[in-house]
C-alpha cells in the first residue's frame, strides 16, 4: 500500500488549503482514512503525532477539538483519494501533515506534507 499526499504549502492566517491523499496498491474503500500532524519541535523519539481527523470506511467522521468547525475530512472512493479541507488556518496549525490508512492491524503512512501558516 502506498499513500501519496499533496496540497501542502505556505498560507496566511485565516486562509485555506486542501490536502489530498491518494492510495494505491489495495482497495481504498475498505480503509479508515486519517490525517495526523506533527508540529515543529515535536519530532523527538516517543512523541506521538496528533490525530486531526478520521473518516471510516462507513463515512463516520471524527475531529480533534482544535480543528472542529474549521477542517473537513472527506473521501472519494472512485478516485482512491481522501481529502482534508482546512479553513480559518492559524499559526498553531503549522505542522507536517501525514495521511494514514488503517484496516484491522495494518496501518500505513504517507511521507508527509508541510503546512506553514504565517504572514
Amino acid at each position: 500500500v502506498q499513500l501519496v499526499e499533496s496540497g501542502g504549502g505556505l498560507v496566511q492566517p485565516g486562509g485555506s488549503l486542501r490536502l489530498s491523499c491518494a492510495l494505491s496498491g489495495s482497495i481504498f474503500s475498505m480503509y479508515d482514512m486519517g490525517w495526523y500532524r506533527q508540529a515543529p519541535g515535536s519530532q523527538a523519539p516517543g512523541k506521538q503525532r496528533e490525530l486531526v481527523a478520521v473518516i471510516t470506511s462507513g463515512d463516520t467522521m471524527n475531529y480533534a477539538d482544535s480543528v472542529k468547525g474549521r477542517f473537513t475530512i472527506s473521501r472519494d472512493n472512485a478516485k482512491n483519494t481522501a481529502y482534508l479541507q482546512m479553513g480559518s488556518l492559524k499559526s498553531e496549525d503549522t505542522a507536517v501533515y501525514y495521511c494514514s490508512a488503517e484496516l484491522g492491524y495494518s496501518h500505513y503512512w504517507g511521507q508527509g506534507t508541510q503546512v506553514t501558516v504565517s504572514s
